[in-house]
């Protein structure tokens, strides 16, 4: 009974723990798939599993891959995503794909966490490796540019730029890749070579008629003929922006910029009136872009005041740095809280989950105790069924032999009378007698003249065995003697009843033994004495020379 419940036990927890890992592989799959494409939707589907419930090294590299993936499709903070090195050692010799993706997001988590040059340096390494595939090329190039460019690295992003370009396959992706490497040429200091790939972009949107485009476009093309001192040529296509912003949205950088034009040009006069111009511009917008405006005019507002008034004050200065200082720190508070909180929402989640599985527990532990509790009320009954059958067999034959014995004995059957004595010797008057039953009572009045004593024990089978030698011959002193050492003392009772012709049933009675001890014992009486199965073991003792 012990085995058997160890054995539901050990079923349903291999079941519990199949079918969680079943599910959780199909679940990370898909999240893997839609992670760049809908990072929402795989988060969704990973929040039911507990990475410390993932026992294989394989299932716990691919979580922290995807939820990491998702993180990145998302453009939040990857902080977190610490495990994800996890991922990126397990796949090294693994699965090339996957690990050049875990090593896109660990240099990703690296950089979110202040080590730039361990970024860069990582993506470096891998963008080396031979025999990665296009798409991921493109993923890590994308993430070495935006690191690059964070750093300032601008110099070394202009070759992986263009080696973006070399692998681009659409006209949209060329022209995104030409305005990045626009940016870094500018940013490193090539403004001629800036300026001749926004040439390239502004006749483009012109041929497609990409009108908001190319206003974009020439837009940049202002800064960067400032930065080249072309100012005059920088004004003009300011003008000409002027008369064609759409809704005038970008009035108040187009003032400005002419402002820095005739400031740089020595024109103080017309730059102290173009950027009165885009400050009335400006007035009106929302905190964010106007304190954004701002921090590109005010420089420009001291340099002003200090042609005009020869002096500097350090009031503005230090009112502007505060400012910038103030926007930083709401910034990192913003973003400290925006962790805290999603740290909080883990938890939570966290909490939810260890609560759901305590539940869950308790209901596996209930289940079984009502299996176990199931398996032992069947268990009993069977039990019971099977003794109140066995005791009304015994009944039925004790009854059978009582009534044999309070018929009348034949004149001329010899074998019925010596059956009846032993039936006598056999203790049956006492048997009756010690379960005190109405029926045994009933039994006991019918045979009332009978009696024996068998000095306490249930047959009196020196009596018995001295019957059967009486019957046949010395049959027992026969068997006694040549398998004595081999059949034990129930055994040997029990050839000797089947010599006598009593049955299964009737020899459990006497011998107080179930019928199913009985076919026991008869099994192993004929592996003893070489009995074949199909025959009978009284024909084959009576047949064997020793006995």
């Amino acid at each position: 009974m012990r085995r058997i419940v160890l054995i539901l036990f050990v079923m349903v927890a291999c079941m519990v723990s199949c079918s969680r890992r079943e599910r959780h592989i199909p679940a990370m799959r898909e999240a893997e798939r839609i992670a760049a494409t809908n990072p929402d939707g795989a988060l969704a589907l990973l929040k039911d599993i507990e990475a410390r419930d993932l026992n294989e090294d394989s299932l716990r590299a691919l979580y922290y891959l995807v939820t990491a993936a998702a993180h990145k499709g998302k453009e939040s903070s990857m902080v977190s995503d610490s495990m994800v090195r996890f991922s990126f050692e397990y796949y090294k010799e693994r699965d090339r794909d996957r690990y050049v993706r875990s090593a896109d997001l660990y240099a990703l988590h690296l950089f979110w966490s202040g080590d730039g040059k361990g970024a860069l340096a990582l993506l470096d390494s891998v963008l080396e490796l031979p025999d990665i595939a296009g798409s991921l090329t493109l993923q890590l190039l994308e993430s070495r540019i935006g690191v690059g460019g964070a750093l300032y690295d601008c110099k070394n992003n202009i070759r992986h730029i263009k080696r973006m370009l070399e692998m681009a396959g659409d006209p949209a992706s060329v022209m995104e890749y030409k305005g990045q490497l626009c940016e870094n040429y500018q940013f490193a200091g090539y403004g001629d070579s800036a300026l001749a790939v926004i040439n390239e972009m502004i006749d483009y949107a012109s041929r497609n008629h990409l009108g908001e485009d190319q206003f974009t476009f020439a837009y940049e093309k202002i800064g960067i003929l400032e930065e080249l001192g072309r100012y005059a040529e920088s004004n003009a296509l300011a003008d000409y922006l002027m008369v064609h912003a759409p809704q005038n949205s970008a009035m108040p950088y187009l003032h400005y910029w002419k402002a820095l034009n005739y400031f740089n040009m020595g024109d103080f006069g017309r730059s102290s009136i173009h950027l009165a111009l885009a400050d009335s511009c400006a007035a009106g917008r929302d905190e964010s872009e106007y304190n954004y405006y701002k921090g590109f005019t005010r420089p420009l507002h001291e340099f002003l005041d200090y042609r005009k008034h020869g002096t500097v004050s350090i009031s503005q200065l230090a009112t502007f740095n505060n400012a910038q200082r103030d926007i930083m720190n709401r910034m990192e508070s913003t973003r400290l809280e925006s962790e805290q909180n999603a740290l909080k929402q883990e938890n939570r989640a966290l909490a939810l989950k260890a609560q759901n599985e305590r539940k869950t527990a308790v209901i596996i532990i209930v289940a079984l105790a009502a299996i176990i509790i199931a398996i032992c009320a069947l268990w009993n009954a069977q039990k019971r069924k099977r003794m109140t059958m066995e005791a009304e067999e015994r009944a039925e034959a004790l009854r059978k032999m009582v009534d044999e014995m309070s018929r009348p004995a034949g004149k001329n059957d010899s074998r019925e009378a010596l059956r009846r004595a032993m039936l006598q010797q056999l203790g049956i008057i006492k048997m009756v007698a010690e379960t005190p039953t109405e029926q045994n009572r009933d039994m006991l009045r019918k045979i009332s003249s009978i009696g024996t004593d068998t000095r306490g024990a249930l047959v009196d089978w020196s009596s018995v065995y001295e019957i059967i030698d009486n019957l046949y011959a010395g049959f027992y002193s026969r068997l006694h003697s040549a398998h004595g050492q081999l059949l034990s003392e129930k055994e040997e009772q029990i050839v000797a009843l089947m010599v006598a012709g009593f049955s299964t049933k009737e020899i459990s009675v006497i011998t107080s033994q179930t019928a199913a001890t009985i076919y026991v014992r008869k099994s192993s009486i004929r592996k003893k004495l070489g009995v074949p199965e199909k025959e009978d073991i009284v024909a084959f003792l009576r047949s064997d020379a020793s006995i």
